[in-house]
């Protein structure tokens, strides 16, 4: 669950670090939360010097592990260590970085983010 002002670890090599959720996409006049493979905007809290994205800056992310934990269909649960995002780019909705690193959410698939997953190590 993700919410307004949440602290997220970045989880691709656009040299973000540490980004602050300020804004849930979608949802019709006010979505509280986010969840794994929802679109949210941040800002970029900490980064890397001389990388694609820098401190202040506003981009859009793709959730792709948290700590709450979330029901399957087949009544397993799948829960994270931390809380991280993907950059993506707004209009394609294709991650910015070429690397991601970590554990992915195979609930990312049926969202279509299948870019996003081949590029994972593991998906989950």
């Amino acid at each position: 669950m993700i919410q307004h002002r949440t602290m997220l670890a970045s989880a691709d090599n656009t040299g973000a670090k540490k980004l602050q959720c300020i804004r849930v996409r979608g949802g019709g006049h006010g979505k509280r939360y986010g969840r794994l493979g929802d679109i949210i905007t941040c800002v970029v809290k900490e980064a890397t010097p001389h990388t694609a994205v820098k401190k202040s800056d506003i981009v859009h992310a793709v959730i792709v592990r948290t700590r709450k934990e979330q029901r399957r269909l087949d009544g397993s649960y799948v829960r994270f260590d931390e809380n991280a995002v993907v950059i993506v780019d707004p209009k394609s909705l294709e991650p910015k970085g070429t690397r991601i690193f970590g554990p992915i959410a195979r609930e990312l698939r049926a969202r279509g983010f299948s870019k996003i997953i081949s590029l994972a190590p593991e998906v989950v």
